[in-house]
């Protein structure tokens, strides 16, 4: 017997809404070796991509990323680094790295090697990768960051440093975290271009809900740094590497980025009017020049 018309309608109708809906996304925890618990949530199937959130935000500075990536044929993975978002809160006693914590969670998913995508804080991690862990990157797009000139696990932090962050976090209570964050905002806001209000809402949104724990604290080294620095300047990594910066009015390029020097396989490119946050401010642009980044890279590994 045929089914009612109705009937027939209202499957079509759920099977179009299932397609808009896009990737099933699943989500979950990784817990580390020294006891922290990593959020992460992951969709699609293919290469995969791991998206890295700048400082004071989360996953979702990557909402216009998860999704589209995925149908354009990757696994892709987004978390919150420690101290952020959903995942564990930080100490100031228990030495740990991101780039540390980025491994766990590629072996928590059997990830063997990934395309690392991160953006300012996030391209801080995805350099240091490139110098302790380059075995693990199919390929790194460091966008408005990348070896962060600060140091690494190798030099804990002395008295002076101790009693110089003791003296800022007292200026940052007198003065208020909210208005520190209402100033950190924006200067993000003040970088970008003529896109910006795409991004406000979005942004404003993650400042005001990070807990400011970082810097109201003495943060052990999470970022490795210097000490990475010294092992891409001597290794000279065959990874296939991504710079992407952003040029606007407020938001000045380095034509001719040092690291690039170290990398035979670099390159740079620039979006102009565009600031600091391009994945959030020119997602359209920003995704071409990613996706077809990693496309070329898939593609010759293929044809190896």
């Amino acid at each position: 017997m045929a089914a009612p018309r109705f009937m027939l309608a209202a499957i079509l109708a759920a099977l179009a809404t299932l397609a808009a809906c896009g990737p099933t996304v699943s989500s979950g925890t990784v817990e580390t070796s020294d006891g922290a618990t990593l959020y992460y949530e992951e969709c699609g199937d293919g290469s995969p991509v791991i998206l890295l959130h700048g400082h004071s935000l989360d996953l979702r500075m990557w909402d216009e990323q998860f999704e589209s990536f995925a149908r354009a044929g990757h696994r892709v993975v987004r978390f919150d680094f420690r101290g952020y978002g959903k995942s564990s809160e930080q100490s100031e006693t228990q030495q740990f790295t991101h780039a540390g914590d980025l491994v766990a969670v590629m072996d928590a998913l059997g990830i063997e090697r990934a395309h690392l995508v991160g953006l300012s804080m996030g391209g801080f991690v995805g350099a240091d990768m490139l110098g302790v862990h380059p075995e693990r990157i199919l390929s790194a797009t460091l966008a408005s960051g990348n070896i962060r000139r600060s140091p690494g696990p190798s030099t804990p932090m002395d008295a002076e440093e101790s009693a110089r962050r003791d003296a800022e976090i007292a200026a940052l209570r007198a003065r208020g975290v909210d208005s520190m964050k209402h100033e950190w905002f924006e200067g993000l806001m003040r970088s970008a271009g003529s896109q910006r209000e795409r991004m406000r809402e979005p942004l404003r949104r993650m400042i005001d809900e990070w807990s400011a724990w970082q810097p109201l604290h003495k943060e052990v080294r999470v970022i490795v740094g210097l000490d990475a620095w010294a092992m891409i300047k001597e290794q000279r990594p065959d990874v296939p590497v991504l710079l992407v910066e952003g040029r606007s009015e407020h938001n000045r390029v380095n034509p001719s980025p040092e690291i690039l020097r170290y990398l035979p396989r670099g390159r740079m490119v620039v979006i102009d009017d565009c600031g600091h946050m391009l994945s959030m401010e020119r997602p359209e642009e920003f995704g071409r020049e990613v996706l077809g980044f990693i496309g070329s890279v898939d593609n010759q590994s293929a044809g190896d």
